[in-house]
């Protein structure tokens, strides 16, 4: 069955064939095309189709709506924006110039009425209306990153960040234009998907405000007989989740403030927290030799995509283990490369000498064979020398702010274990990590720890600003804190019990072979499986649990002809879920929902779960907006 970002490439590739159909029977000549998107249309796409396949499906020049952009005669032009005041302008200015003669104009959610008829009467102004071919609502107002992984916003994220949702004087039209955006891209998100979910969320947070305005866009849609998206709905032919609805949990950020903060271990973690991974693409520092030189260095971009079948297998896997993978390949290559030598030279082939192959054939089918594979080769050399670069990259961020330490610490504080050394002689620890790896590592203390004394508080407060922290985060934590007494984190003793860690001694595959990571002083450390917050409630929910935390969790069903959130009394676990945090996500919870779902697989029955999130920011842009709520708090104070 498709994924959801499969579905997704599938309906950007339709928009991409003039909104027709695909034929698969007959590979035929595209038609050539010009693509023009806005900054979202561009974020939406750049992780689904690469600059090749764009060239496949017959586009030849892709150009943003707002550039200065010449006449292209006789060529049609794709646009693919969304359907604000600015984008309709420019629109309106494109016409008036008579930029294109064709004119196939896809929105990323649907166009108002009042802006179809403006756009209507702005095309008949400039004589141009048989040139406008198709106008088409596209629904696909989100960013897969993964085959189970989708955000709302990339660009302008702050629109409907952490901050924006949970500032003290944010008006009530603006908390409604906040969650008004973000329930048109879950709704987007259920077109693509072809199901009406069953939504389950706490009260009394914007979860709930979501969940309300999400079920009643969904209810209205579906009993529009003319304009429901939904004829393919789960049971039949098309939706993602046969057989059985999908429930939708959707939770507020809230709920878990240390995960996001908290230093990781894991590859794709580690490389959206230290190496900003943006869109499934990195940039690395190009090698030293800039620096000796003086020269200015060169940011080289990695993409990291579902083509990449390292990335795919270890993206997850804790990071002394990707290393030691790295070096198993490359002397899986460096194998190969010799074979290839041995083997010309034993056929007298080197730079200047060529032998009559007919002579050699058993050794001339086995070269044949060595030069057919060697784009696959190549390909692979490619990828080994990319990860190498983004891991070396990784290994000396570790090294040089002792992440290691940092992670197995925390750790230990959420696992409630027994520190090595007392909280205030780590944060005073001139050697130990950065201003900023203190800060995370004391919220995460102060959030796991049932009391801290206020004299303790300001002790601590104290040490962190003579270690160079910005305090400004605390006071947003402290309040939040006690806002949260009696939620999910106050209630359960521990929630995240079975976390920790322990060290393996060695790196046995990274020590003799003379391997490009030099570990030395970095701890092998191996991740203890348990299940985070969100993971816990997820279990719950589609389990159908009675007795947990989810008992007074809310519960609709678009479906119903009356709205209403009253839990029926029998119900049947869940074989597919949804997973969305209201404020912001994160890949640690990514991981550990996979990793879940990886465990309930049984012979029988597949189980799926899709994680999405508002936004994505790693651990120094979500501290950056607890700095800007606790300052506004201070700010309060003062006054």
């Amino acid at each position: 069955m498709l994924t959801l970002r499969e579905r997704q490439i599938n309906a950007i590739k339709q928009m991409l064939n003039l909104n027709q159909p695909q034929s698969k029977s007959i590979i035929a000549e595209p038609v050539w095309k010009i693509l023009v998107y806005d900054r979202v249309g561009q974020d939406i796409i750049s992780p689904l189709v690469s600059i090749r396949e764009l060239r496949e499906l017959g586009v030849t020049l892709h150009v943003q709506l707002h550039s200065n952009r010449d006449s292209v005669p006789d060529v049609p032009a794709i646009y693919f924006c969304a359907p604000t005041n600015e984008n309709l302008d420019r629109i309106h200015q494109d016409f008036q110039n008579g930029l294109y003669d064709i004119y196939h104009l896809n929105f990323i959610s649907p166009i108002p009425r009042q802006k179809i008829e403006d756009l209507a009467a702005a095309a008949l102004q400039a004589g141009c209306v048989a040139n406008v071919h198709r106008v088409f609502d596209q629904y696909v107002n989100f960013i897969s990153l993964e085959d189970d992984f989708f955000i709302l916003k990339h660009q302008n994220s702050d629109d409907i960040s952490y901050y924006s949702i949970n500032r003290a004087n944010t008006k009530d039209e603006e908390v409604e234009a906040i969650m008004d955006k973000i329930v048109d891209s879950l709704f987007s998100v259920f077109v693509t998907l072809g199901n009406v979910p069953i939504i389950r969320c706490p009260r009394n947070s914007a979860s709930e405000m979501v969940a309300r305005k999400l079920e009643k866009k969904l209810r209205e849609n579906l009993w529009d007989a003319r304009n429901n998206l939904f004829h393919m709905d789960a049971g039949q032919v098309g939706g993602l989740f046969s057989f059985q609805r999908p429930v939708l949990l959707i939770v507020d950020r809230n709920m878990d403030l240390a995960t996001p903060l908290h230093h990781t271990w894991s590859y794709q973690a580690l490389a959206h927290d230290v190496l900003e991974l943006n869109l499934n693409r990195v940039f690395i520092d190009e090698d030293a030799a800039s620096e000796k030189t003086g020269a200015k260095k060169k940011a080289k971009a990695c993409d990291l995509d579902n083509n990449d079948k390292f990335w795919m297998t270890h993206k997850g896997s804790p990071f002394p283990t990707v290393a030691e993978a790295i070096q198993e390949e490359l002397e899986e290559y460096k194998a190969s490369e010799e074979e290839i030598k041995k083997m010309k030279s034993s056929m007298g082939i080197d730079g200047e000498t060529e032998v009559a192959f007919s002579m050699v054939n058993d050794t001339t089918a086995r070269l044949t064979s060595a030069v057919n594979s060697l784009p696959q080769l190549m390909e692979k050399k490619r990828l080994i020398d990319m990860h190498t670069k983004i891991a070396t990259s990784i290994l000396n961020y570790i090294k040089a702010r002792r992440l290691d330490s940092f992670f197995e610490v925390e750790e230990k504080i959420m696992s409630k274990s027994t520190l090595d050394k007392p909280i205030l002689e780590l944060l005073k620890d001139s050697e130990f990590g950065k201003p900023e790896d203190k800060m995370r590592l004391y919220i995460i203390y102060y959030i796991c720890s049932q009391n801290v004394p206020e004299f303790e508080f300001e002790r601590m407060k104290e040490a962190l600003q003579e270690a160079g922290c910005d305090p400004t985060p605390l006071a947003y934590v402290q309040r939040w804190k006690s806002i949260m007494k009696g939620s999910l984190i106050n209630q359960q003793i521990n929630p995240y019990e079975g976390s920790g860690t322990k060290t393996v001694s060695m790196f046995s595959k990274l020590v003799s072979q003379g391997s490009s990571f030099v570990m030395e002083g970095v701890k092998n450390l191996v991740v203890k499986r348990h299940n985070l917050p969100v993971t816990k409630i997820t279990e719950q929910v589609m389990e159908c649990r009675i007795g947990g935390e989810i008992d007074d969790y809310l519960y609709f069903d678009p479906k119903l002809l009356k709205g209403g959130d009253v839990l029926p009394k029998s119900r049947a676990p869940f074989q597919d879920a949804v997973v969305f945090v209201v404020g912001g996500g994160n890949y640690i919870e990514y991981q550990n929902l996979v990793d879940f779902i990886k465990q309930k697989q049984t012979a029988n029955a597949t189980r799926r779960i899709i994680y999405g999130a508002s936004t994505l920011n790693n651990s120094k842009q979500f501290l950056k907006e607890l700095s800007l709520l606790g300052k506004e708090i201070q700010g309060s104070a003062l006054t």
